[in-house]
């Protein structure tokens, strides 16, 4: 059921896009390759996004960082501090100690971290060709670039969903 409607199998849906610079988010936010992963979890989650293209100096596309990537890596490398000490250099105190967890400074940056796979497309190709390069590919988004392979867009499969038309009955 949709829109409390019922919906029978074979019910038809129109795609309202022709290409795919119809289907994208122009001007997507983007991440530098050069950014800290403190600079990109800030990134994401001010921005409540589930992942970003990355890009290099000259705005090519180089890879995308997903909040599952930095789960990953946190999971495999959090490292932390040994007992503290005081400001005046003693140790801290056993009681006091149990109430502390610190971890160290993590130096990742986010070429390291980002997946290095880019799938792009260029302004004119089909809608229906993006659809299925997203299908065939497994993945959630796929970057638009011009003819200098600059990053224009990003279409994800929530943009897809936005083109979507059912007829009324």
């Amino acid at each position: 059921m949709i829109g409390g409607k019922h919906h029978g199998p074979g019910y038809p849906v129109t795609l309202r896009a022709r290409t795919a610079a119809d289907l994208m988010t122009a001007n997507p936010l983007s991440l530098r390759d050069s950014a800290s992963l403190r600079e990109a979890i800030a990134f994401l989650i001010d921005r409540s996004i589930s992942g970003a293209p990355v890009i290099d100096e000259a705005g090519r596309p180089v890879g995308v960082l997903t909040r599952g990537d930095v789960l990953v890596h946190d999971r495999e490398t959090v490292e932390y501090v040994g007992e503290p000490e005081h400001e005046s250099g003693a140790p801290l105190k056993r009681r006091d100690w149990d109430r502390f967890q610190i971890e160290k400074v993590d130096t990742t940056v986010v070429r390291d971290l980002m997946t290095p796979a880019i799938f792009s497309v260029a302004a004119n190709t089909p809608a229906t060709a993006v659809i299925g390069q997203l299908r065939d590919l497994n993945v959630h988004r796929v970057f638009v670039t011009d003819d200098n392979g600059v990053l224009v867009g990003v279409i994800s499969a929530l943009d897809v969903l936005r083109h979507l038309e059912l007829p009324e009955r």
